[in-house]
């Protein structure tokens, strides 16, 4: 069993730009919207466009890459209910919420224990004002609390210094991490440096052949 992380944000906070660090030894991208990488891959990051729960569970459990992003994966849900859009009944909505809560559980209990999964996906904000993963019916927030199933939550902010990952909550968002893992409650947006963080925290090994993030800053 792996580590699975949430990367929260809303569109242009730095979510797939915190990924230029790596390099392509590094971690493999299943990109659901096929969306070019914001940054110029000088690293050789490898890329899987138009990414499936398919091709998902399929990559995370052949052990070929040290770590994975799932990039934007709030679309998985919104892909399918397009697909469905003809299709009467709330029995749709179900099937949806349960193909994403299957993936979220495969994601983690059947990747081996060095592996590092990311799973990116936008926000919004519910009724009471709080910060929360943006989800698709009611099925997946009240039965289930897509952040509880995480240990690592960071949500990415930007504002006038920078972009940033936040590892603590506040009280009016989901971030969350454990107990010394990081120095400060916001840190560069550096997917590198945090994958770095994690894997000296668990004692996982490292991938071969890298070297520790350059820590270089997203525009």
């Amino acid at each position: 069993m792996g580590i699975s992380v949430m990367i929260l944000g809303d569109s242009g906070s730095g979510k797939s730009a915190s990924m230029r660090n790596f390099s392509g030894n590094d971690v493999a991208i299943l990109n659901v919207a096929s969306k070019p990488l914001p940054f110029r891959n000088k690293n050789g990051l490898k890329m899987a466009n138009k990414a499936t729960y398919e091709m998902i569970k399929g990559a995370v459990s052949s052990n070929r890459a040290p770590s994975y992003v799932i990039d934007d994966a709030q679309y998985l849900m919104a892909f399918e209910s397009f697909a469905k859009a003809n299709e009467t009944g709330y029995g749709k909505f179900t099937v949806m919420a349960k193909n994403y809560e299957e993936m979220l559980r495969y994601v983690q209990e059947e990747t081996s224990p060095d592996t590092i999964v990311y799973v990116m996906q936008h926000i919004e904000t519910d009724e009471n004002g709080k910060v929360k993963a943006k989800t698709l019916g009611k099925m997946l927030d009240q039965q289930l609390t897509v952040e509880g199933l995480f240990t690592i939550v960071l949500l990415c902010e930007a504002d006038e210094t920078g972009h940033h990952f936040i590892t603590q909550s506040d009280g009016t968002n989901p971030a969350k991490s454990p107990m010394g893992m990081f120095d400060s409650v916001k840190i560069d947006n550096d997917l590198k440096m945090v994958d770095d963080a994690i894997r000296d925290y668990y004692g996982l090994k490292k991938p071969k052949n890298t070297s520790k993030s350059t820590t270089a800053k997203a525009e």
